[in-house]
């Protein structure tokens, strides 16, 4: 399994611009107050598995929508929504479908930005 410090992975997102001014809407915020972090991690790992996950996705570059879920809110706020950005910011290689280590890694990644966002003062 993948076993990754992810305070080298924040501190670089932090220094992106782009990736920097992604925050959770209140409405994103309010969902995953009333469903759970463990339900938005679930969906989290079916998007991933669904639309990540598969060695050549579907509209790769594209598959992840910008919101509608604060799964995918955090997916461009981490850097983890196509493959090329895997490859370019986690170093996990295109052409192949994740494997299940990698899969976790990812949705540990959601999970740590979600509850980042979470947290009092971090609007």
């Amino acid at each position: 399994m993948i076993r990754r410090d992810l305070d080298p992975l924040f501190d670089r997102l932090s220094h992106s611009r782009f990736r920097s001014r992604f925050a959770l809407s209140a409405k994103d915020r309010a969902y995953a107050a009333a469903k759970g972090r463990a339900e938005v991690n679930a969906h989290a790992e079916d998007f991933i598995r669904k639309r990540l996950a598969p060695a050549a996705p579907a509209n790769d570059g594209k598959q992840t929508p910008m919101r509608g879920h604060p799964a995918f809110v955090a997916q461009h706020a981490t850097a983890t929504c196509c493959r090329g950005c895997l490859m370019k910011w986690h170093g996990i290689a295109e052409g192949r479908a994740l494997e299940e280590d990698e899969i976790a890694y990812v949705v540990s990644v959601l999970d740590r930005w979600i509850v980042s966002q979470m947290s009092p003062g971090s609007d």
